[in-house]
């Protein structure tokens, strides 16, 4: 392995190369944007496009449709990133953005549920997966373009720009999200609103595309193909051979797995954890992790260039040990400044579930309806899910279903269905909303509030505790492009770092918001879902540990 001390000194970044790495962070940024537009409204794309289904089953169903497009990243990554090693990073660029755009463009366009019915929810998901193919091609492209553009001893620094990207991206989607919302007020944006920050990204294609075509082609790259270097087959040499596929798989789950978990608990998770779960309102959510966001981010930039000093490593897995530390007491600190009611009540009258454990099915699922749940511990868990109540629950008799709100105790009934099997009884019908009108009555008496109160919400504590979470975000983050590139040589480096990046970001980080939040539907408690990321993020906090070495001072232009 040649490091630094092997290699003559580089000629500095000329002036030109610094604006194509801006160039290339920019359309980065654009196509982020593009791809989190869904997510930053997941709630309300859940009611237009799911509406066949109860709003538990909507939220979630839209979640998955989310996770859709970070599920097929990794074969994007596959696609793109051998295109990207045997033609060359630039025009691949240029392919992956006009997909993202043109599949975003048409999301705002696209008619709903109301309109054609589920064909809405078929097509949403469609273009969702077109938006995961192009992202799995982006980010491994303009990591390895901007680190093949650097100066040896400075790629943290310049690397970490692209790595502001995502969150930037975020940040530049919730600001559009939120100026369009207090234009058009909340029912407004509701109704149509919701389309103009997916049509407005057709003038970022053209940006986007405009500043792709100006683009210069990687130096590494054109040295490579100029010798008559590049792979052949990229795939079976990354992949098919040991000595390479072990790199990955320590990449994987030495490095991104963890990555990947910390980044969506701290960007994602914690907005939907605000907007459904703590019932704070959407505007003043956005605000107040965008402005979370806008605090920490350049903390990317300045643990990037840490690493190039004291190492890409000590940084990450520092992030990653903060993490499973502070997961649960940084979340439930948010409960209480967010909506301290929901904290006073659940401290001082916790809800029980008393039931059958035979009696209990899985909740999580996307496509479940109210009538699929007919047994007394299935009712009482649907109906604690949709007031986002956190309730534990014990071990009852055969058939027993008993809930209790502080001294307040509830029977739940059990449900027949009618001969169709389509919907309950008439009997089973009044009994259940008469359950759930008693349910409500006794937490509004106990004081848990339907919604967050503004005037409570401590929103300088709130901001301070997700600018935290935002924090452990960028140390994982930020030097890890610099990495993934050191860890492989570049006639494979693009196809081989796309594939553990997008795995660990797209399915063990894509999925968590998922995951998570039907772990809470089954469990009860609101903070389950927080043992997803701990859990990931501790396995690759110990493998990064014991088998992933240092980095920065391998030389890349010595390793062809």
């Amino acid at each position: 392995m040649a490091t630094a001390s092997a290699v003559t000194t580089k000629t500095p970044m000329t002036a030109e190369e610094k604006k194509v790495i801006f160039a290339s962070s920019l359309g980065t940024v654009f196509e982020w944007y593009d791809f989190y537009l869904y997510g930053s409204l997941a709630a309300i794309i859940g009611k237009q496009f799911f509406a066949g289904l109860d709003p538990t089953a909507q939220f979630i169903a839209s979640l998955m449709a989310f996770a859709a497009g970070f599920i097929v990243r990794p074969f994007g990554a596959l696609v793109f990133g051998r295109l990207g090693d045997m033609i060359g990073r630039k025009y691949t660029f240029l392919v992956t953005i006009l997909i993202m755009g043109l599949s975003t463009f048409i999301v705002g366009v696209l008619p709903t549920y109301e309109q054609i019915g589920p064909a809405a929810a078929v097509i949403l998901v469609g273009l969702r997966l077109l938006q995961g193919l192009a992202l799995g091609g982006e980010y491994g492209g303009a990591a390895t373009y901007v680190a093949e553009h650097a100066p040896h001893g400075k790629r943290g620094a310049y690397t970490s720009w692209i790595q502001t990207t995502a969150t930037l991206g975020l940040f530049l989607s919730l600001i559009v999200i939120l100026g369009t919302r207090t234009a058009l007020g909340e029912t407004t944006f509701a109704a149509w609103g919701w389309r103009i920050p997916f049509v407005v990204s057709i003038l970022l294609l053209g940006i986007s595309v405009w500043i792709r075509l100006s683009m210069n082609e990687s130096p590494a790259f054109q040295k490579m193909k100029s010798e008559g270097k590049t792979s052949k087959a990229p795939l079976s040499e990354s992949f098919g051979q040991w000595k390479n596929l072990k790199i990955v798989l320590l990449a994987l789950f030495g490095l991104v797995a963890g990555q990947g978990v910390v980044w969506y608990s701290g960007q994602f998770y914690s907005l939907f954890f605000l907007q459904s779960v703590l019932k704070v309102d959407p505007a003043a959510a956005n605000i107040m992790v965008a402005v979370a966001l806008l605090i920490a981010t350049p903390f990317f930039v300045i643990f990037g260039t840490l690493s190039d000093k004291i190492g890409r490593k000590p940084i990450i897995m520092a992030g990653l040990l903060l993490a499973c530390l502070t997961y649960f007491p940084l979340f439930k600190a948010l409960t209480a400044a967010a909506n301290p009611d929901l904290a006073r009540a659940q401290a001082s009258a916790q809800i029980t579930l008393e039931t059958d454990p035979a009696q209990c099915s899985f909740q999580g699922s996307p496509v479940a309806r109210d009538v699929d749940f007919t047994t007394p511990c299935d009712i009482a868990k649907r109906a604690l899910a949709q007031a986002s109540a956190s309730y534990e629950t014990t071990t009852g008799g055969a058939g027993t279903g008993v809930v209790k709100v502080g001294d307040k105790v509830i029977n739940v009934p059990s449900a027949t269905l009618t001969a169709g099997g389509h919907k309950f009884d008439e009997d089973s019908a009044k009994k259940i909303a008469a359950f759930k009108k008693e349910l409500s009555e006794a937490m509004k008496a106990a004081g848990y509030p339907a919604k967050a109160d503004p005037a409570k919400v401590n929103t300088p504590l709130v901001v301070a505790i997700l600018t935290v979470l935002v924090l452990y975000v960028t140390m994982v983050y930020g030097p890890i492009a610099a990495m993934l590139v050191e860890l492989f040589p570049t006639r494979i480096r693009y196809t081989s770092m796309s594939l553990p990046y997008h795995i660990g970001n797209g399915w063990f980080g894509g999925l968590l918001p998922s995951i998570s939040f039907a772990m809470v539907a089954q469990n009860g408690n609101i903070y389950h879902g927080l043992w997803y990321p701990i859990g990931i993020a501790g396995i690759t906090l110990v493998i990064g540990l014991l088998f992933v070495r240092e980095t920065k001072d391998v030389d890349i232009y010595a390793r062809d």
